[in-house]
């Protein structure tokens, strides 16, 4: 859960360049991770608003983020979106 944190917190080795702009980095990171079953509304109305959203979830899409709420999407959604296309 800490290197989570430090992403979302804006720290890391290969901090993306759009992060400084990311929402979720100004807000609860435990949002965008939700226990299994948990709700997800609460991140994804967040990412409505983000100004870097896309290049959140083409992030998440390139390394293949397995855990969270990325760009609005789910782990499923973005699974479900990868099978498409």
């Amino acid at each position: 859960m800490d290197e989570i944190l430090t992403l979302l917190a804006g720290g890391g080795d290969e901090e993306p360049e759009w992060h400084d702009k990311a929402l979720c980095a100004q807000t609860d990171p435990e949002a965008f991770f939700p226990e299994k079953g948990g709700s997800t509304r609460e991140a994804k109305r967040i990412c409505e608003s983000c100004e870097v959203r896309q290049e959140c979830l083409e992030y998440a899409l390139e390394n293949d983020e397995r855990f969270g709420i990325w760009g609005g999407m789910s782990e499923m959604e973005r699974r479900q979106l990868r099978k498409r296309a």
